[in-house]
């Protein structure tokens, strides 16, 4: 993840600015004691990279504590990977050109760390393209890294897991949501009781194939003219009812006591600009309380706005200006359907569920190797 003052951002790329995440918090009381990896002497350092529709990020860390982790490097550049795919249905050579480019920083970057475990995914770009496969071949064979193209349902558990650390320990219910490119991930998570010891878990997902870049060209891509912002919001609405119906997704009953947890990059710059933020800083944004209100009112600016007066806020600026739209209209649609007071706001997800993943399964591999030394005499300590 240098480049570092170049290339950072959220899950879609607010505008550049430097990545210095805090260490993530490690589970609390029983749920620390019920299976989070215990890592009194780091020996190994790990590298997760999430490839999406319009970002390409990476995070490499080292665990801290029990079940937590220090990031040493990071890295993020947008790389428009789904450019042109609602149209073309494969995915474009400059596109993969820009790709393979950023990836090939990730790759210098792992191996400068020597990361001993590392996961590349790819997330819905590279599951709707009908040149995905020879994609990935291109990647191993160019960068040596193992691209694997992920379910829908792998994404949810991930981003889940990345997010878990930041619901509210005193409610049983809170709604994720991922805006991506190309698609929008809807998580419901579950803490019963509802107490901070308690591991919240995953009840339901959906996925709407629906993001910010694949509604962008719906409407003809840049420049977005604002008096298309209700056909969008429109479009995102039938897509959440569309996709919620096939897949029996209802979430949290109405009115039941709940909060919203957004990762994306259309809520990290709406809680930028929230903040007057001079320049995106993930440090004051990763794990703000917002109120729901505050939210609606900033999205109701932004889409008044023109093109150069949205290009012109810090927490926007031009690669964005114009996909901040319709995340404004998948967000509204995410609110309608779950209307509550707060929500917090996210500058993580599937990276860091990814360190978690490889981090646990790091323990159990240490724990079969010293069953196997005690089976031999020879433990490993």
């Amino acid at each position: 993840m240098t480049d570092r003052a170049a290339d950072q951002g959220g899950p879609e790329g607010p505008p550049p600015g430097p990545e210095s995440p805090p260490p993530v918090p490690a589970p609390q009381g029983a749920a620390a004691r019920r299976g989070a990896p215990s890592h009194r002497r780091p020996r190994d350092t790990f590298a997760a990279i999430d490839l999406g529709t319009n970002n390409c990020r990476l995070l490499i860390a080292r665990p801290e504590g029990r079940g937590g982790f220090r990031v040493i490097d990071a890295f993020s550049r947008s790389v428009r990977l789904g450019e042109g795919l609602t149209a073309s249905g494969a995915l474009s050579e400059a596109a993969i050109d820009r790709t393979l480019a950023a990836l090939k920083v990730c790759a210098a970057k792992i191996r400068r760390a020597g990361a001993t475990y590392s996961r590349a995914i790819a997330t819905e770009a590279c599951r709707s393209a009908g040149n995905a496969s020879a994609f990935v071949r291109r990647i191993e064979a160019e960068t040596g890294l193992r691209m694997e193209i992920v379910a829908p349902g792998e994404e949810a558990r991930l981003c889940a897991q990345g997010c878990a650390p930041l619901t509210d320990p005193d409610l049983e219910d809170a709604v994720v949501f991922d805006i991506g490119g190309g698609s929008t991930e809807l998580i419901w998570l579950r803490r019963t009781p509802a107490r901070a010891e308690v591991r919240p878990r995953m009840a339901a997902w959906v996925s709407v194939p629906l993001g910010v870049v694949s509604l962008a060209e719906r409407f003809g891509g840049a420049p977005l003219a604002a008096a298309d912002y209700p056909a969008m919001e429109a479009a995102a609405d039938a897509a959440f009812a569309a996709a919620m119906s096939a897949g029996g997704f209802a979430g949290p009953e109405r009115g039941a006591p709940m909060h919203l947890l957004g990762t994306s990059g259309t809520v990290t710059t709406l809680a930028g600009i929230h903040l007057g933020l001079p320049r995106y800083d993930r440090n004051r944004v990763d794990g703000l309380w917002m109120d729901v209100a505050d939210m609606e009112g900033i999205s109701r600016t932004l889409v008044r706005q023109d093109f150069a007066a949205r290009a012109a806020n810090p927490c926007v600026g031009a690669d964005r200006a114009d996909l901040v739209l319709p995340g404004c209209a998948i967000l509204g649609a995410i609110l309608r359907r779950y209307p509550c007071a707060r929500i917090r706001i996210a500058d993580r997800g599937l990276r860091e569920g990814i360190l978690l993943s490889l981090m646990a399964k790091a323990e159990r591999d240490r724990h079969r190797a010293r069953k196997r030394g005690r089976r031999t005499g020879f433990a490993n300590p």
